[in-house]
């Protein structure tokens, strides 16, 4: 997993409520489980018309917006179906960084394991950061994950909390696999240790 330090980007603004998994990523995208090429099909029933043709309405088709790796969001974002697969898409598509006022927890625990930061605001800070994500090109955030800090384009600052040991994982890249992979010297020392005392085992 690719670690998250610091984040500069364009935000792209996404002002809708109960955002659920299905809208993020189809059923009609699940039938994989790489964890690649999911980017196609995110919000592909906003961002497709009927014929496959891209929306020009849609936040992401826009010009602007098109390399958007920070995503701000209305509240409830991610709820609906445990799907793993629309995290999948957002990173696929780019996206690194999602900003709502709450998030599902299935969601929510999905993205840290695999390298995306949600970052919980109040509503009035959400408000200052859609504006923000509506100057189009000029739309340029910065997410700092160690100081714990989002900076708009002007220079104003916010806060963010985040629980210590899922920063901990991002700052170092690190999946359930990869902390396994951390004690892999105690794991192999208590196989050693049990294959004396238990041969049999």
């Amino acid at each position: 997993m690719d670690k998250f330090t610091t984040l500069t980007g364009v935000a792209a603004p996404l002002p809708l409520v109960n955002v659920d998994t299905d809208m993020i990523i189809p059923k009609q995208y699940l039938k994989t489980i790489k964890r690649t090429g999911l980017g196609k099909g995110l919000f592909s029933e906003l961002r497709y018309n009927d014929d496959g043709s891209d929306n020009p309405d849609f936040v992401l088709n826009k010009p602007a917006y098109r390399n958007a790796s920070i995503l701000v969001a209305g509240d409830n974002f991610g709820c609906g179906s445990s799907r793993e697969h629309a995290p999948w898409a957002l990173l696929d598509h780019g996206i690194r960084c999602v900003i709502s006022t709450s998030f599902a927890d299935i969601f929510y625990n999905n993205c840290f394991k695999n390298g995306i930061l949600p970052i919980a605001v109040t509503q009035e800070q959400l408000d200052a950061l859609f504006d923000d994500a509506s100057r189009g090109a000029n739309a340029i955030v910065t997410v700092d994950l160690e100081s714990q800090t989002i900076t708009g384009p002007d220079g104003g600052s916010i806060s963010f909390e985040i629980d210590p040991f899922r920063k901990h994982c991002l700052l170092n890249g690190l999946d359930d696999i990869g902390l396994t992979k951390v004690k892999a010297d105690k794991i192999h020392d208590y196989e050693t240790r049990l294959a004396g005392e238990r041969p049999w085992a």
